[in-house]
């Protein structure tokens, strides 16, 4: 288990935002300002609101202390590869969805090293773990905008090689994922069971009401359809895989994957069954 946290687990999401990069140009970035609206929506969404309703979940379904600081650890995560992937299935606008994740990404670096601190203390008052933002700040930003930053530049300097490997860097990172979520139940299966009656719903409620608002609020500021499913789909999927890390990352000489790891694990799971059928709505809207 040791071997999985400090070697499998940040290898794993390294892969993933390396993957992650691999589909980034600087076009995606310089798309923020050419269709500010759109951008300024889904980053809204996906920085203030999602964490906002995060938190009302939290105190809804009353949450022990340790599930409550891993369901915080979630929200402040940006989409993942998993984002882009079903926004283009569903038809949205696939260039919206790659820069809000990308940027969003990169200032996670920055932000949820402070937000992590904040609540842990927040929920956990004394007992909660010591965290040091500025390690937990250089562990994201070498395991997660490191890796970014070279898939980019693989991309920009060696199109050709990337096109060659980008597909099998792609099925490699879901792959990853599922292993990265199955081990992160296993280690808390225990706790997951214990806690099934209230951590199922408060995910699951939680992935509903995320996708509704980025939709609502999509469609609040008139954007046309394709936008409105790409904000939708981003708010919802969250990177599963980081805030699994990042839960792991807290705690000083773990040997298992700790509780705070834990709802990002299940909300890895359950956000397909919710979304799915929201994906097959959308496509089915833009055919």
């Amino acid at each position: 288990m040791d071997v999985l946290i400090t070697v499998f687990l940040p290898l794993a999401l390294a892969i993933i935002m390396f993957s992650l990069g691999l589909g980034l140009t600087l076009d995606d970035f310089k798309r923020v300002f050419a269709a500010p609206k759109a951008f300024g929506i889904g980053a809204l969404a996906q920085t203030v609101i999602l964490p906002i309703v995060a938190y009302l979940i939290v105190i809804l379904f009353q949450l022990p202390a340790e599930l409550a600081v891993g369901l915080m650890i979630l929200s402040f995560c940006p989409g993942g590869v998993t984002s882009n992937i079903l926004t283009k299935f569903a038809r949205g606008d696939l260039a919206l969805s790659i820069s809000l994740t990308g940027i969003i990404s990169l200032v996670a670096v920055i932000t949820v090293p402070f937000l992590v601190a904040y609540f842990a203390e927040h929920f956990m008052g004394v007992d909660a773990p010591p965290v040091n933002v500025t390690s937990l700040a250089v562990a994201m930003f070498l395991i997660t905008a490191v890796p970014v930053v070279l898939g980019m530049l693989l991309r920009h300097f060696a199109p050709g090689l990337t096109g060659v490997i980008e597909r099998p860097v792609e099925q490699l990172s879901v792959g990853l994922f599922v292993i990265v979520v199955v081990g992160a139940l296993a280690a808390n299966w225990t706790l997951f069971v214990d806690n099934l009656a209230v951590l199922g719903p408060a995910v699951v409620v939680l992935n509903i009401v995320l996708l509704a608002i980025g939709l609502g609020l999509a469609r609040m500021f008139a954007l046309d359809g394709r936008q409105a499913t790409a904000i939708a789909i981003e708010t919802g999927i969250q990177n599963a895989t980081l805030g699994i890390t990042v839960g792991s990352l807290i705690v000083e000489q773990v040997a298992a994957l700790p509780p705070f790891s834990l709802p990002s694990g299940v909300y890895g799971i359950t956000m397909y069954v919710v979304s799915l059928p929201f994906v097959f709505w959308r496509r089915s809207l833009a055919s």
